[in-house]
């Protein structure tokens, strides 16, 4: 992703910056004696409404702190926070994904939160989504999974039954969804088919592998190659648009999507992206476990924090934004205001809270959410280099699909690539 890779290489100057600087830090004393803090997280127009409603209600429960947001949508979002934390200006709570955790750890921009924010209420087994080298750098905002959603009535508009879930594989998957294609007249597709990381992720597991391992790329050419066969066969067998067609939809934007548009049966997303999806399509949607390999040991699914609340480590109000941050993670309140917006709430009490007040769509991501919770693998925080892992396998993932490159070349040099990225 081109704004993380900028976002790495403006934090790499930011530490010859801070290490010269005045450090003045990103906290200001108002005029009007309240303590200023600067927020910074990007989003939708509604992710912004729902953000400032909870701020006002951080501030009418501490009146000495003025909390500013610094909100900007998600294609700027990066570039404007590297920039600013390699002026020595970086706000005092950064949301930050999990892609970029270890690149502004690791270049001491961030604060250690470790006995400094309340986690005991919080999912412990979600915590070190969160730790870098051990240290708590970062509380996720809240969780999702990486999903299939089904569209039930486009499928059985096509003469077809939902699968079962707990059972079903890739390939009766791909058959399914050329079955559908058919059965659609010309006006459906099966499904779309996406390159997102946690895609391979899964796929990798089933198979044994890991995406990192010891510092490099745990995943094979042979793993890489086969989930690429997955794409091919989809295409050849008309159960998913061909190259150009998905690219196109996918540059679209989520809106687009076929899911969204009643005009395809399955589509992969994350569940905190549900509501969105039901909302665009208007029609009820279902989510499954993905499909497995055959001789597959478990699902390979795992929880993902949809972001990540941090503190920068330049702050001048640590104690102030430390307060922020609880109030966000601990707050019944600030709960019933968020909702599932960041990911479902990791904090028990909260989400017991706010429960009931959950849109239906959140409702069946927590259902679902819960009833694989036992199959479920602990995500694992990327190295440095891991923000531009997307960018390398959608590049040769298009470039296999489109048939511009080798299933071969493509694995060694993508391979190639993710390591010198790692290695820095």
């Amino acid at each position: 992703m081109r704004s993380l890779k900028t976002a790495a290489l403006l934090a790499a100057a930011a530490l010859t910056l801070t290490a010269c600087g005045s450090g003045d830090g990103g906290g200001e004393a108002a005029s009007d004696g309240k303590v200023k803090l600067r927020f910074s997280y990007w989003g939708s127009d509604s992710r912004q409404k729902m953000t400032e409603q909870a701020i006002a209600a951080f501030e009418k429960k501490n009146p000495t702190i003025d909390v500013v947001g610094e909100f900007s949508d998600w294609a700027s979002y990066y570039e404007s926070l590297a920039t600013k934390v390699a002026a020595n200006d970086a706000p005092d709570v950064m949301t930050l994904e999990i892609r970029g955790l270890s690149e502004y750890a690791g270049r001491g921009a961030l604060a250690d939160l470790t006995g400094k924010v309340n986690t005991a209420d919080l999912d412990q087994g979600v915590l070190p989504a969160g730790q870098v080298d051990g240290k708590q750098y970062a509380i996720p905002t809240g969780v999702n999974v990486f999903a299939m959603f089904a569209n039930k009535a486009t499928i059985e508009k096509a003469g077809e039954k939902m699968p079962d879930d707990k059972t079903w594989t890739w390939d009766e998957y791909i058959e399914l969804s050329s079955k559908i294609t058919k059965g659609g007249g010309g006006s459906i597709y099966g499904t779309e088919y996406t390159f997102n990381p946690a895609y391979l992720t899964i796929f990798a597991a089933q198979r044994g592998e890991n995406f990192y391992q010891d510092g490099k790329i745990g995943i094979t050419a042979d793993t890489l190659k086969a989930w690429w066969a997955n794409y091919d066969k989809l295409i050849k067998e008309k159960g998913s648009p061909d190259a150009a067609k998905m690219a196109e939809i996918a540059a679209a934007g989520q809106e687009q999507a076929l899911i969204a548009t009643n005009t395809g049966g399955f589509g992969m997303w994350w569940t905190n992206q549900l509501g969105a999806m039901v909302k665009s399509s208007g029609q009820e949607l279902t989510l499954l476990r993905l499909p497995k390999t055959p001789d597959a040991q478990k699902s390979g699914l795992f929880l993902q924090p949809a972001m990540h609340w941090t503190i920068s480590s330049k702050t001048e109000h640590p104690a102030e934004a430390q307060k922020f941050v609880d109030f966000l993670l601990n707050d019944p309140e600030a709960g019933a205001i968020l909702l599932s917006d960041r990911g479902l709430p990791i904090n028990s009490k909260v989400l017991a809270a706010i429960k009931d007040k959950l849109p239906p769509a959140d409702t069946q991501s927590l259902e679902f959410i819960e009833s694989i919770k036992s199959d479920l693998d602990a995500v694992v925080v990327p190295p440095k280099g891991g923000g531009k892992m997307e960018d390398i396998i959608r590049r040769y993932s298009e470039a296999v699909t489109s048939g511009q490159q080798s299933p071969d070349e493509a694995a060694t040099k993508l391979l190639e690539e993710a390591n010198a990225a790692i290695a820095g």
